[in-house]
């Protein structure tokens, strides 16, 4: 860009938002960024090492009318004429936001501005602010083709969901794996995402001794939440709360158990990796059922609602294919199908098209 311009970030909450904002400012070398959060989120701890951070109180509203949705409301509007005060005192050329509660105020105040505002959707069912606020956006960049339908208003443009940069680096520049797992022997990954998932936990533990006799290998993602964590002892079955180099031990996996939040599927893709996936039962708008709807549907995982799944169901169906690996081959295969690994790049030249359109 022949001049620098200047890009407000909005993204906040949860991994889910911020690292798809994070590999996308990493692609926008000729920009100059700045952020928008919340406060004791989770930004405040990944953002401010690289880029300004800017926080306001705003949250979502409740799905009944009361006295604490008109709070709610106040908080908005006084959210909206901070981020225009924002806007115009830093000489900002627009906005990009992952979604979220934070971004019905960043949108708001930009369009106010006449600056262009890009939004990011990843979720196959695009959530509240998107359906909302999408008609207002120069371009709604989105994570699962499928979207567009539900956004028939919006100027949509399908780029994927942007990766943590690790996802994209050979295997041989990644940190070892740091675990004592053998190198032949068939490694199942078990991810409830970034808080656990204590249900899915639950049957994993119940069905794993099967798995274990079986010669597999089992690293199993707990998150914090749960206090059964030491309920099975084995020397093939390691329990972790997380894990930092999950680039590499998804590429090292032969089978992943798990939750179906959008960046936990893309990086499944990017990896190659077969799956059981098990929605989050209490997502917003059940968002999580439609992202494995469209890897189930790819032949790239097998679904499960949570409440029809049972331990004796889990135990059997991840044995048939640990029997079989051309199957798991085949879903490999599928899922590489629906990566785009280049997603971050794509979106970036979004945003520099629309800021260069402004300029």
């Amino acid at each position: 860009m022949p001049n620098q311009a200047k890009l407000l970030i909005a993204a906040s909450g949860t991994g889910g938002h911020l690292f798809p904002a994070i590999a996308t400012a990493e692609q926008l070398s000729q920009v100059e960024i700045e952020w928008l959060g919340v406060p004791d989120r989770l930004e405040t701890r990944l953002v401010p090492d690289c880029y300004p951070l800017h926080t306001i109180a705003v949250e979502g509203f409740q799905q009944r009318f009361g006295l604490s949705t008109l709070r709610i409301f106040g908080r908005l509007v006084h959210s909206i004429w901070q981020v225009r005060q924002l806007l115009q005192r830093g000489q900002f050329q627009g906005v990009f936001t992952t979604g979220g509660y934070i971004a019905a105020p960043a949108i708001l105040a930009a369009r106010s501005l006449g600056l262009p505002a890009i939004l990011h959707e990843s979720n196959a069912f695009p959530g509240k602010v998107t359906r909302l606020l999408s008609p207002f956006c120069n371009t709604v960049a989105l994570g699962f083709e499928a979207a567009a339908d539900r956004l028939p208003k919006a100027q949509t443009q399908w780029v994927g969901t942007p990766v943590r940069s690790p996802f994209l680096q050979p295997v041989a520049d990644l940190p070892a794996l740091s675990l004592p797992v053998p190198d032949n022997v068939p490694l199942i990954v078990v991810v409830g995402g970034s808080q656990g998932a204590v249900a899915v936990n639950q049957l994993v533990r119940q069905s794993a001794p099967v798995w274990l006799e079986q010669g597999a290998w089992i690293v199993h993602l707990t998150g914090d939440n749960d206090p059964n964590t030491k309920e099975l002892v084995h020397p093939q079955y390691l329990a972790l709360p997380f894990f930092e180099n999950m680039a590499g031990l998804l590429r090292r996996a032969t089978l992943a158990v798990s939750r179906s939040g959008a960046g936990t599927l893309t990086e499944l893709a990017i990896a190659r990796l077969p799956s059981i996936l098990i929605p989050y039962p209490y997502a917003a708008d059940d968002h999580q059922t439609f992202n494995a709807q469209v890897f189930a549907a790819a032949g790239a995982a097998h679904l499960y609602q949570q409440a029809d799944l049972t331990a004796d169901i889990l135990q059997h169906q991840v044995s048939e294919l640990l029997q079989h690996p051309e199957r798991l081959q085949q879903m490999a295969e599928a899922a590489s199908q629906l990566a785009i690994a280049d997603s971050a790049q794509q979106l970036a030249i979004v945003i520099e098209r629309s800021l260069l359109l402004r300029s």
